[in-house]
């Protein structure tokens, strides 16, 4: 059996080309020279590609027109933030096929202004959301309606705005919402017209949850498009993230 001629002859003459063993290969010594992988931080997470369908079709001889807009980058809390939600949908989606995307907790204040106003910022991005304005018709329970959504949705998010703190201050239907979320690892809250400080006097559970914050952006828009980019789930492609 050939042996490696390093203990006796070493691996100097040729970087070790003569002997029998590690011949021709590159070596210190006679180990091998150590490789380097470099291993990112974190995982990017994964997103539906940069198109989105309107429901409301016209255009084009498919019947659906699409909305070019700009990739998504995520900061490393927005990371952190979305993508444990992101990862809870993909995993519903498998069993829950016909679920709505989200369900959209908020003040009834609040359903024909900032509410109403998220709620078409996301449908125009094709996200299915049950918004109580639009899905409970008038006559019916609404507490009913309400559980049946939270149950056929995949996610939940929280409209927190002063509104907001004054129906959790009633116990109204929004705090009842917000209970039922809160015990799920699917919600994430949406600061509008305030900050996270006010909201930990009135929900410190609710406050504890990662969430976007729309004082960082210029409107509810970018929210929006954040919301989607976390919830759709066909068409996956990677996004970048900021460090």
């Amino acid at each position: 059996m050939s042996r490696c001629t390093a203990p006796v002859l070493g691996h100097i003459r040729g970087g070790g080309a003569d002997c029998p063993v590690h011949g021709g290969s590159s070596r210190y010594g006679y180990y091998e020279r150590p490789q380097y992988t470099p291993t990112p931080a974190y995982t990017p997470p994964l997103r539906r590609i940069a198109s989105y369908a309107s429901r409301s079709g016209g255009g084009g001889s498919g019947g659906s027109s699409r909305a070019r807009r700009t990739a998504v980058t995520y900061s490393t809390s927005e990371y952190q933030t979305l993508n444990p939600v992101r990862e809870q949908v993909v995993q519903m989606a498998k069993t829950h096929s016909e679920a709505r995307d989200l369900f959209l907790c908020h003040a009834w204040d609040d359903r024909r202004g900032a509410a109403l106003e998220l709620n078409n910022l996301l449908v125009e991005l094709d996200v299915t959301v049950w918004f109580s304005e639009m899905d409970v018709p008038l006559g019916t329970s609404l507490i009913r309606k309400i559980d049946k959504g939270l149950a056929g949705s995949r996610a939940g998010i929280v409209l927190v705005t002063p509104s907001l703190f004054k129906s959790l201050n009633s116990d109204g239907i929004a705090s009842q919402e917000l209970s039922a979320l809160l015990a799920t690892d699917r919600v994430i809250p949406i600061v509008h017209g305030t900050t996270f400080d006010e909201l930990r006097r009135f929900s410190p559970l609710l406050a504890a949850r990662s969430g976007l914050d729309t004082a960082s952006y210029s409107s509810l828009s970018e929210v929006a498009t954040k919301l989607a980019d976390t919830v759709l789930i066909d068409d996956l492609v990677s996004v970048s993230v900021d460090e």
